[in-house]
């Protein structure tokens, strides 16, 4: 069950996104991509707020939290070890 703070940026971050979609399908985005840059970027921070209190939230540390393995890769070997080390 999420919290109210993790509904309220989960629909934010669906609300950006659907804007997102509609301004690249228009045919005004083959004149000008501006606008749909700066859509873009909203999006993008909707969706690290969401992630951001995710990792705060009490009611989301419940929840699976899947990590892709290019986050892994990323950093360095020694971090991404010491979450199976001291298991």
């Amino acid at each position: 069950m999420s919290c109210l703070i993790c509904s309220y940026l989960e629909n934010v971050l669906e609300s950006r996104l659907s804007e997102y979609i509609e301004v690249r399908s228009s045919a005004c985005y083959r004149v000008c991509t501006k606008p749909a840059a700066f859509m873009n970027v909203d999006m993008e921070r909707a969706k690290e707020e969401l992630e951001a209190h995710k990792s705060l939230c009490a009611s989301a540390a419940g929840e699976l939290v899947l990590v892709p393995a290019t986050a892994l890769l990323r950093s360095s070997p020694d971090i991404a070890l010491q979450g199976y080390l001291h298991r």
